[in-house]
């Protein structure tokens, strides 16, 4: 297992360096080429998986069960578990939303939108005149149709982290730590940018830190898909879910007062609790089952005598 690991992070780390180093030569995330590299950045781990592949040539079938790309063993089961991930990731995200409004966390303008009209002006982007209605439109196409947009970029995150990297570490150590040591790797993956201030613009630096201890918590809920079905799939419908959605719930809130980004939302403590919470009662009343242990390699044939 030793070396495929070393190869797979040499990869998705020091590949995801290179695609945010035009960033930081460019003047830090204000520079217009950061959204291209977050989403390189994204298609890192997968590069690590063909290079863990390049190692063992397994077959391509037994690897893609592996490796999640199925649909487990029990297709429809799958099925449902996707579907929970789609209409789910959004409502623990406004659940957040609701629970930072509740204990004074933050408050809304829900009448006049500010955060998101100041979005567009610092854009240069013209204001709709029916804020409201293009806000509405854009939740509905996040929660519809984000996890399908982002399906290929998240696809390159959880093939790697979820579908090769957490089989492996729950087999060597158990679900557990299996589970929360791929969120420690997964969120100091996200160093390039996170160092920035990524995320958390009001920690610079110390948001590489802290976005790790969000990782660790959405990767439980993130793995436990993975475990429950065998597949990656309703993995990559979470994040991508939850890439599409989670920044837009912010954008509800006064602009007189904003948000604060550690405190309040789906990423900040208010959120860490929410998922802690969730993935305690997932891992307790249903939990994971065992990953699919990789095949051992075959040694290859001895070379026959020269007669």
């Amino acid at each position: 297992m030793k070396k495929p690991l070393i190869v797979f992070l040499v990869l998705a780390f020091g590949l995801s360096w290179a695609a945010a180093l035009p960033v930081w030569l460019g003047g830090g995330l204000g520079s217009p080429l950061t959204t291209v590299a977050a989403t390189l950045m994204m298609f890192t781990p997968a590069v690590g998986v063909l290079g863990a592949w390049a190692l063992t040539r397994a077959p391509l079938r037994q690897w893609a069960r592996e490796t999640g790309l199925t649909l487990g063993d029990r297709k429809g089961r799958t099925g449902r578990y996707v579907l929970g991930a789609w209409i789910g990731v959004p409502l623990l995200i406004f659940a957040a939303l609701g629970l930072s409004v509740a204990i004074g966390l933050m408050a809304l303008d829900l009448d006049e939108l500010g955060l998101l009209r100041e979005v567009y002006e610092s854009r240069g982007v013209p204001v709709p005149d029916d804020l409201g209605q293009m806000f509405a439109l854009q939740f509905v196409l996040g929660v519809v149709a984000g996890p399908l947009l982002n399906a290929i970029p998240a696809l390159g995150e959880e093939w790697g982290w979820r579908g090769w990297l957490l089989p492996r570490l729950v087999d060597a150590g158990g679900v557990l730590p299996g589970l929360l040591l791929s969120g420690v790797i997964w969120g100091l993956w996200h160093a390039p940018l996170t160092l920035l201030g990524y995320n958390y613009p009001r920690l610079g630096s110390w948001a590489a830190l802290f976005f790790v201890g969000f990782c660790v918590l959405a990767g439980v809920l993130f793995g436990w898909l993975r475990l429950r079905t065998g597949s990656v799939w309703p993995a990559v419908v979470a994040h991508g879910s939850l890439n599409a959605v989670a920044a837009n719930a912010l954008l509800l809130g006064d602009p007189a007062s904003p948000p604060n980004e550690v405190l309040a939302g789906i990423t900040g403590l208010v959120g860490w609790v929410l998922l802690a919470v969730v993935g305690a009662v997932l891992l307790r009343f249903a939990p994971p089952r065992p990953p699919v242990p990789p095949a051992p390699q075959e040694p290859a044939p001895a070379a026959e005598p020269a007669v």
